[in-house]
């Protein structure tokens, strides 16, 4: 089978000007991931970042990047900051946060019995399951139209992977929908991508500068920390 490139799907979704500003539930790991996501997509969607990441094993450090990601939407939606790579010069609306549930138990049972899988391995799979799943469930709670994540933009993720874990979150919630006929709401669309094409990582490395936002230099649990 031919590879898909996720990053052509995204800007064929882009330009479907039916879809302009329509909502978009993004899940972000990171503000220094999310900076080049956010000033990318920003003039194209109303944009709400869902801050999900239970998987952060450190509580200081898991706080530490939750004020990080607001206060980098804070600068962003002051800045009004129009970059090169945005095609699209347009008034952005507004971008909001919601931060999820900081439960690390949920994460540990989601990955029991894959603590010593290699990084990248059936550990991680699982992780990107718990946090998608979560944020394609509050995506159709809340009437979005598409959801998300930050996470293809490392060069060190899977984004093949990641894709095929939202598309099949999306594909549950339209089971969960077709069971329910009277929400009379479409379930939220999965958005693909590979943030990391076009330049998007050496972006986001440029956007943390500019905005002096703290890099971790791991994912967040304490397998990855090892």
């Amino acid at each position: 089978m031919e590879k898909r490139n996720y990053q052509k799907e995204l800007e064929k979704l882009i330009a479907d000007e039916s879809n302009l500003k329509k909502r978009l539930l993004l899940h972000s790991c990171c503000a220094p991931c999310s900076s080049y996501v956010l000033t990318y997509l920003s003039s194209y969607f109303d944009i709400t970042v869902f801050y999900y990441n239970p998987n952060i094993t450190d509580e200081d450090e898991y706080r530490h990047r939750v004020l990080e990601q607001k206060r980098l939407i804070d600068m962003l939606n002051e800045d009004g900051f129009v970059p090169d790579w945005s095609v699209r010069e347009s008034e952005r609306i507004k971008i909001k946060f919601i931060e999820g549930e900081y439960d690390k138990d949920r994460f540990y049972e989601a990955v029991r019995g894959h603590e010593n899988a290699p990084e990248g391995g059936s550990r991680c799979e699982r992780c990107f399951y718990l946090r998608l799943y979560k944020t394609g469930e509050l995506a159709f709670r809340e009437r979005f139209d598409f959801f998300t994540t930050t996470l293809t933009i490392s060069p060190m993720k899977n984004a093949e992977l990641i894709n095929y874990t939202g598309e099949k979150v999306a594909s549950e919630l339209c089971d969960i929908k077709d069971k329910d006929q009277k929400t009379g709401y479409n379930a939220p669309m999965w958005m693909p991508s590979d943030f990391k094409k076009c330049n998007g990582f050496a972006h986001s490395i440029e956007l943390s500068a500019r905005y002096d936002l703290y890099r971790q230099n791991y994912c967040g649990c304490e397998f990855s920390k090892r």
